[in-house]
């Protein structure tokens, strides 16, 4: 297997670039599998320097390294259902900016969303669902009625929209990245894959040219 050294000096632009071309391989059905040896587990001993932060939906089929292409120390992924925002997650990404100096934040939603349909469900019937899964739909309602703002309605349009959302949400309340941002360290790509054909589309930007 091909190792690749990481690249801290990426610009946002050119990580983004990478994060496409390991995309479009995978939808090729042309992987490399890149940096998955046991050189690059050594490589890694003393440190990480990550070209992009992941943070995804939970969902089983969105697993960051398979999707983009990519191997250990190429990515720091961070997930929860419906890509939700909370301090742990909110901190994880900071840290991810702050401490690793990662010049992409990527906000991977996908079609079809579980957390989104409840989202969608709860709205029109009333009905809330039990414990902790109330918490998720709460914080993705407001994605669904700013869809309904737009017109949109279907589960896949409310997605895109829940991760333009969830990209100004998270500038919103973060000092450090949108700092980070300004300054030209970071950006933030909000992303859509598509279940049926492996694709990662990008729906907005923070950032990016």
């Amino acid at each position: 297997m091909p190792t690749e050294s990481t690249a801290r000096t990426l610009s946002p632009n050119e990580a983004w670039e990478k994060l496409h071309a390991g995309n479009l391989r995978f939808v090729n059905d042309d992987t490399e599998h890149p940096n998955q040896d046991s050189a690059r587990r050594q490589s890694l001993l003393n440190g990480q320097e990550p070209y992009a932060v992941i943070f995804g939906c939970s969902d089983s089929r969105l697993a960051a390294e398979i999707i983009f292409d990519a191997g250990l120390g190429d990515m720091f992924v961070v997930r929860t259902a419906g890509h939700v925002i909370d301090p742990a997650s909110l901190g994880s990404l900071e840290f991810a900016v702050d401490k690793l100096n990662v010049p992409l934040i990527v906000i991977l939603g996908h079609n079809n969303c579980g957390a989104i349909t409840s989202a969608i469900t709860v709205k029109e019937t009333g009905e809330m669902p039990k414990g902790f899964v109330r918490d998720l739909v709460e914080h993705i309602t407001p994605s669904v009625l700013a869809a309904e703002r737009k017109g949109i309605t279907d589960i896949n349009g409310t997605g895109v929209e829940h991760v333009k959302q969830t990209t100004d949400r998270l500038v919103d309340l973060s000092t450090i990245i949108a700092q980070a941002i300004e300054e030209g360290r970071t950006a933030v790509a909000g992303v859509t894959y598509h279940l049926h054909d492996g694709r990662a589309q990008l729906v907005s930007s923070l950032g990016l040219d």
